[in-house]
């Protein structure tokens, strides 16, 4: 198998693949929670920026060696670092911030910052628990 920088070509695929359909997702999200809410906040990007932080979190706990579905490395490339990486917007965000600062929307641009990173780092937590109440089969 070819290997590009220490991995594996199929690593390379398999991620840009995930990236594509992770970027898709986005997108799609980000329209529609837009055309619901319109108040110059940034939510779309901060209901990617959660949802994708629960579902990271869900998926490395469930994935794990030692969780419920171990998968191969290849699998949790293309999950976590594919389709949640390409569906996760911190830059975005980071350039909207940037921009409410700009307009001098600084009480937004801090609520943006503190609802994001509060926010993710809460349901990431929660995404994990949810993930590794799975570990065993006598969980259920």
């Amino acid at each position: 198998m070819h290997q590009l920088a220490g991995a594996p070509l199929i690593s390379w695929l398999a991620v840009a693949v995930g990236s594509a359909a992770g970027g898709l997702a986005r997108y799609g999200c980000g329209l529609w929670i837009a055309s619901r809410v319109d108040s110059g906040f940034p939510w779309p990007t901060l209901f990617v920026n959660v949802t994708g932080s629960f579902l990271i979190g869900l998926v490395a706990a469930l994935t794990d060696p030692a969780g419920r579905w171990a998968a191969a490395p290849i699998l949790r490339e293309l999950l976590m670092v594919g389709v949640l990486g390409g569906y996760t917007t911190f830059s975005a965000f980071s350039l909207q911030t940037f921009a409410l600062l700009r307009e001098g929307r600084v009480a937004f641009a801090i609520a943006n910052v503190s609802a994001s990173v509060a926010l993710c780092l809460v349901v990431v937590w929660l995404g994990y628990l949810v993930g590794a109440s799975f570990k065993s089969a006598s969980s259920f």
